[in-house]
């Protein structure tokens, strides 16, 4: 999880060093002289509307932090569907991202110093007492070291940099005497045991009590972590140093980065993704500038504008002269392999590099910044936000999204920067967005899957430790602060140090070993405050120019750069032999496969690409053969609309992708489980009808409660405790005859999903749904009976009472952000389950060096991508259980697993070359 940050403002000291060094201190916001170039290329916000966007802003956030501090405090985060606290060990486990969780309010202290920034300094002086009087830092629990600094260190430093600024202004916190300091002080000698590695790398976990490597520690024993996870760590632990004159802090994270630094490939200058902590060897050799790279990247330029070393700038200038030589594909940014960084690693980008044109800006770099966020945001209107993962032609490849803040960070820094009103309306765009689709009555839930637009039970801490930050600094005017926000650095958790720091207690040596063995390109250093004729063309409409270009690249045209191996043929060269190509019966395709297994570096390198192809087409082939997820919404007081349920699809009945949505109140049927003509025919008529999963073929159910006068139904897993957050998704087969007689639309539920229909059945009894292929915008009629102002007051009481009843819905088993991956457990199907006689998926698995999930072909047509699917799906087979989707792609199939040995030998040259 990366976040971009502040910079040094105009006028401030810095340490006297060469002029070109002063861009990165000075470069965020040293651009605003540039303000009056840009406000012609849009029309000015009004100062009316900045204010009453801001004050939304403020509502918004009192609406998360109230409700949290309500019925979650003192747990970790807010689980905003079931309107409770998630505490660590009570609830299923999500895998890694569980990490971030140790027992210590979590929220809270993330929380500490956007309420300062939020002008909410009484709350801020309450939450600095509960902090100290309830939090605990030696819980027996096994944290990640990465979290816990970015997220707890930081937000402790945050709150005790803000606690002595309003100490010093003479009206708060005059009982303050650095409490917050000493927590972060005890905080960090637990994580130090982490750095007891040969190479200087931490351990990627830490018990708080135990350390590593102890029995009781239950940690220790890894011996991969991320590169982010190694390299994010300076920024609090100099500033810790800083702030106690304990210089063991900021020397374990400078060696961390030291190591990381030695260990980049020579020849590209790229780091990895995950290393291996004790020998230093790359485990993962792919390099971009998303999940488990970003941060360490933000933290090399972010580290000399707090500390004033000068080697920290020359790594990262390093570094970025390869990024925007390989990786950066204007407007993408695609991962490459570090010793062949002209070949892509994958087709995909994820959403954690959404806080890179906000790095380019502090860089001073603002033209590719201004291209990478349209693109960004072009993708974000189609979906209304921006799913974990895309492909290069812009299908959904994740599509969570847990309402992560790195676009609402570059968004803020491209208007500080260019002062350019387009970015303002951005903004209001996404606060538009989290009001319709993720507020919920006790907060902001994260979205399952931004296509059919269901919930997650999930408001992570950084959704109140940035978002509201971000969006309202966009808006605020400097009067509005009650600081000067210049005056500090934004770590990636968006916690604020103060500059002032790099004059404090250097004893720090700060020998300059990056340019003994690196050539640095001249080019890197030409920026400097306040250069603005090179940054900006006198030109009003510059910004609006590189923009428009790009306006339609999400849903009419292909970006440029997205296949840049083909572009190096086009001089005269042939071009290699694609996948989508390959024709068996073509002897020249043959005779090129042939000399694919050639000794040739070339050949090598044509016959990996070739066969990640071949692998992606086939996960391609196999996936448009299921159907996408479809969304129960639950559009009754008091939930109008907000709550939305991912269901699974039939391959019967109303496709609810090609019709209009079918709305109405739902009741039981009788017999519940549908396996007969139903008692209840008045109960169900015109209503959509709810039915239990068992004992006879779903086409069978179908006719019953169609012939009974229902709309529509819903199919109610009876396994009891399932859920979507363990299981893939769900789809239901006919009965191996003709089904067009079926005429309703057919949805499945797990049982955690479908027990928060029948809970409010049983606390409300009229339950109004709506059933569709995405979620739609709130019933306007009801609009008026759901003003934000006083849902606090009107409904969270109600949606208590029903969903706490509930158990956790709608939970991803997911990895965390530093390592970024995704994984879902088939369901485990009962044999004597007559309609779950055959599940089908795809029917040979395989293993992929480039992820098993949803990829789109390298062809240039950009085709449309709503009705994608990313997960593996299980499908139900009520009378043909030997039907296989995969036998389609057999040929594929069999030509990949003669091709085995031959990917063996690929990668053994590939080591031996290196």
């Amino acid at each position: 999880m990366s976040k971009a940050g502040g910079g040094r403002g105009c006028g401030s000291s810095v340490p006297q060093r060469a002029p070109w060094s002063l861009v990165a201190a000075t470069a965020a916001f040293c651009l605003v002289s540039a303000t009056s170039v840009w406000t012609a290329g849009a029309a000015p916000m009004s100062r009316e509307e900045r204010q009453k966007l801001g004050n939304q802003v403020l509502e918004m956030f009192d609406h998360a932090y109230g409700n949290y501090m309500e019925h979650a405090y003192p747990a970790d985060e807010l689980m905003p569907l079931t309107c409770r606290g998630r505490v660590r060990g009570q609830e299923p486990s999500r895998g890694d991202v569980d990490d971030a969780l140790g027992k210590f309010s979590l929220t809270l202290i993330d929380s500490l110093d956007t309420l300062v920034v939020l002008n909410k300094t009484k709350e801020f002086e309450d939450a600095v007492r509960k902090v100290l009087r309830d939090v605990n830092l030696d819980n027996d629990v096994v944290v990640s070291v990465f979290e816990t600094n970015i997220r707890v260190l930081g937000g402790l430093l945050g709150g005790h940099s803000l606690a002595i600024m309003l100490k010093e202004k003479g009206e708060y916190m005059q009982w303050y005497n650095d409490e917050l300091l000493q927590m972060a002080k005890q905080l960090g000698y637990k994580l130090l045991p982490a750095f007891n590695t040969t190479s200087g790398l931490p351990y990627p976990r830490i018990n708080l009590k135990f350390g590593v490597r102890k029995p009781e520690a239950r940690t220790g024993t890894e011996t991969d972590t991320c590169t982010a996870c190694a390299g994010t760590l300076i920024l609090e632990f100099a500033a810790l140093s800083r702030f106690t004159g304990a210089t063991i802090f900021e020397e374990y994270a400078r060696k961390a980065l030291d190591f990381l630094w030695e260990k980049r490939q020579r020849s590209s200058n790229l780091v990895g993704v995950t290393i291996n902590i004790h020998t230093g060897d790359w485990v993962r050799k792919d390099s971009g500038v998303g999940a488990g790279i970003d941060s360490y990247y933000e933290y090399l330029l972010k580290a000399y504008v707090l500390l004033g070393d000068d080697s920290f700038l020359e790594r990262f200038n390093t570094h970025y002269d390869a990024i925007m030589r390989y990786i950066s594909q204007p407007p993408l940014l695609l991962d490459v392999h570090i010793h062949k960084p002209m070949l892509n690693a994958r087709t995909w980008m994820d959403a954690l590099l959404a806080f890179f044109p906000g790095l380019q800006v502090l860089k001073g770099d603002i033209r590719p910044a201004i291209e990478t966020h349209e693109m960004l945001y072009q993708v974000i209107k189609k979906h209304n936000f921006l799913p974990e993962a895309f492909t290069t032609d812009f299908r959904v490849h994740w599509a969570q999204h847990p309402l992560r803040p790195e676009f609402a960070e570059s968004t803020y820094f491209l208007y500080k920067a260019t002062g350019d009103p387009y970015y303002l309306e951005v903004g209001k765009t996404l606060i538009e967005n989290l009001n319709k689709y993720a507020r919920v009555p006790c907060g902001f839930a994260a979205m399952k899957d931004v296509r059919t637009g269901s919930h997650e039970d999930r408001m992570d801490s950084f959704f109140l430790a940035e978002m509201f930050k971000y969006l309202y600094l966009l808006f605020a005017d400097k009067e509005d602060i009650i600081f000067d926000i210049e005056d500090y650095i934004f770590t990636t958790e968006a916690h604020l140090l103060p500059l002032w720091l790099s004059t404090t207690n250097q004893s720090i040596s700060k020998k300059n070993t990056t340019s003994e063995y690196t050539e640095l390109d001249d080019s890197n250093f030409d920026w400097s405050c306040p250069n603005t004729q090179i940054l900006f063309p006198n030109d009003p409409l510059y910004a609006q120019s590189i923009r428009e270009p790009l306006k339609n690249v999400v849903d009419k045209s292909c970006p440029r750069g997205i296949i840049r191996v083909e572009e190096s043929f086009r001089s005269g060269a042939k071009p290699p032999l694609r996948a989508r190509d390959f024709m068996a019966t073509n002897p020249e395709h043959l005779e090129i496969l042939k000399k694919m297994g050639a000794a040739s570096s070339i050949d090598a390198e044509d016959g990996l690409r070739f066969m990640q192809e071949m692998i992606e087409l086939s996960s391609q082939q196999q996936k448009e053969q299921q159907l996408p997820p479809r969304a129960v919404q639950i559009v009754s007081h008091p939930f109008f609309g907000r709550v939305v349920l991912t269901a699974g699809p039939a391959q019967f009945g109303l496709d609810l992708s090609k019709h209009k949505e079918t709305r109405g109140f739902v009741a039981s049927s009788k017999p519940y489980n549908g396996c007969s003509e139903l008692t209840n025919p008045e109960a169900v008529m015109g209503k959509i009808a709810l039915i239990q999963r068992g004992q006879c073929m779903f086409a069978e159910k179908a006719r019953h409660i169609q012939n009974a006068g229902a709309i529509g139904g819903i199919v109610i897993d009876d396994n009891e405790g399932s859920s979507s957050d363990t299981a893939p998704l769900f789809q239901m087969a006919g009965d191996g005859k003709d089904t067009d007689d079926i005429k309703i639309p057919m949805l499945f539920l797990f049982s955690k999903e479908g027990s928060i229909i029948l809970d409010a059945i049983r606390e409300y009894e009229e339950v109004e749904v709506l059933l569709s292929d995405k979620a739609k915008d709130r019933d306007p009629e009801m609009e008026n009976e759901d003003q934000p102002s006083s849902e606090n007051d009107s409904l969270n009481q109600s949606a208590e009472q029903i969903t706490s009843s509930s158990q956790e819905v709608d939970l991803v088993d997911q990895k965390s952000p530093e390592e970024s991956s995704l994984n879902s457990q088939p369901e485990s199907l009962s044999p004597a389950d007559t309609d779950k006689a055959a599940s089908v998926s795809p029917s040979e698995q395989i293993s992929n060096p480039m992820e098993n999930h949803e990829i789109t072909s390298l062809d240039g047509e950009c085709t449309d991508l709503d009705n994608q699917l990313q997960e593996q799906s299980e499908t139900e087979e009520d009378s043909n259980p030997n039907v296989s989707w995969g036998k389609k792609v057999q040929p594929i199939d069999s030509i990949l697993a003669d091709w085995n040995e031959d990917i063996e030998a690929f990668e053994m040259m590939e080591k031996d070359e290196l």
